[in-house]
């Protein structure tokens, strides 16, 4: 198995690809052809990204081809945001099963159908233990009907991916596979066999206050932690917080939510939460709007974010990930990485990169800056904000 990565910042859409393709093709060999290709085209190149599928596949045919539009690309371990830019990654993987799979909304199977029925969907059985590469139109998809129904048919495979970004019209997204172009619904490849597939989840907050137990709520309303008002809870814990943590309760706080039933208050840890929004507040009852579905006993505790907190997450993250590798690592990466990050998070570019290959190592990263990020938490895949989530290749 080998991967290499580059990135092209040329006007002309079909010359950012030569330039690409050539870098990526002279990385592997001569005898070691691609037979994956990975593909984020800046949203900026426009109906150009038409030719994607076609001139890739004139330059690595039998390769598979996968990938979307996006505000910004990565490639080469180099991030490159709100500019014309194509970001190639490319793999040789023998022994690797590539299959590709589409589906728009209509076409899922419904919640009462059995596993099979997305088994013949995407044409991939639970017995190929697959790992899923996902990308997703913003506009077309409802994204949690699909990874809901992944994880109940592939309970114990990987998935990853992110929402395209770069456009704020419906039909404004590019999705490639194979050699065609999408403008809705989802594509994406499951990969089995000779490859293993992990993935890091950095959703940049840390926690302030106590660890609490949700004793009452519906559907999405928080109405008690603990027995207690979780608007009073939050007026006590604001007044115990420093000046600086107050200042970012204002426009950055949030409910981490332990979605692990099995875990009991002292086996909680950071990577462990779900993070979500908080949606609104009813201020005659105490209750707390949250962008998730609570249950009454889940453990959940409010947190904050800014450039630090999401930094050392992600730097937690990676050393969690690479204390668990032991000799096993890994030759290739993928990073979904959110809009409201890199730049805009930190006041420079590369940061998340720089991260990664400090911490992981120099080895060929690409993705893209999402709309919503794919990542799995506690064994569930969830759609997420904010995130940077890595898919992470090695062998077996």
């Amino acid at each position: 198995m080998k991967w290499a990565s580059a990135i092209s910042q040329e006007r002309d859409l079909a010359t950012a690809l030569e330039e690409c393709a050539a870098s990526v093709a002279a990385e592997l060999g001569p005898d070691e052809p691609a037979s994956f290709a990975v593909v984020f085209a800046s949203a900026n190149y426009e109906a150009a990204a038409e030719e994607v599928p076609r001139i890739l596949g004139e330059r690595f045919p039998g390769a598979m081809v996968v990938g979307c539009s996006g505000a910004g690309v990565i490639g080469n371990a180099q991030e490159i945001e709100q500019q014309r830019a194509l970001a190639l990654t490319v793999g040789h993987l023998p022994g690797v099963n590539i299959t590709p799979f589409r589906a728009i909304n209509d076409e899922l199977p419904s919640p009462d159908e059995p596993p099979d029925a997305w088994a013949r969907l995407l044409g991939v059985s639970q017995a190929d233990n697959p790992h899923f590469i996902v990308l997703m139109d913003p506009f077309s998809m409802a994204g949690k009907g699909i990874l809901a129904g992944l994880d109940y048919a592939y309970p114990s495979a990987t998935k990853v991916g992110g929402l395209a970004s770069g456009s704020g019209l419906p039909g404004g997204h590019a999705l490639f596979l194979g050699d065609t172009v999408y403008h809705d619904g989802v594509v994406g490849v499951a990969l089995s066999g000779d490859i293993v597939v992990e993935t890091v989840v950095a959703q940049g907050c840390r926690p302030i206050g106590e660890l609490k137990r949700i004793t009452e709520s519906q559907r999405n309303l928080l109405m008690a932690l603990d027995g207690e008002r979780p608007l009073e809870y939050l007026r006590d814990l604001f007044q115990r917080l420093s000046p600086e943590d107050q200042a970012l309760v204002g426009n950055n706080l949030f409910l981490g939510i332990a979605m692990d039933p099995q875990l009991e208050l002292d086996d909680v840890k950071p990577g462990d939460f779900l993070i979500r929004n908080l949606i609104g507040v009813d201020h005659a009852n105490g209750f707390i709007g949250v962008g998730e579905f609570l249950r009454e006993g889940q453990l959940a505790q409010f947190h904050i974010r800014d450039a630090s907190t999401s930094a050392e997450d992600l730097r937690r993250q990676l050393s969690r990930y690479m204390e668990g590798t032991g000799q096993a690592s890994p030759v290739g990466a993928l990073m979904f990485q959110c809009n409201g990050r890199g730049q805009y998070l930190y006041g420079r570019q590369n940061h998340d990169s720089d991260l990664f290959t400090d911490m992981v190592g120099s080895i060929p990263l690409g993705g893209f800056f999402c709309n919503g990020e794919i990542g799995q938490v506690s064994g569930t895949t969830y759609l997420h904000g904010y995130t940077s989530s890595f898919a992470l290749f090695r062998a077996p």
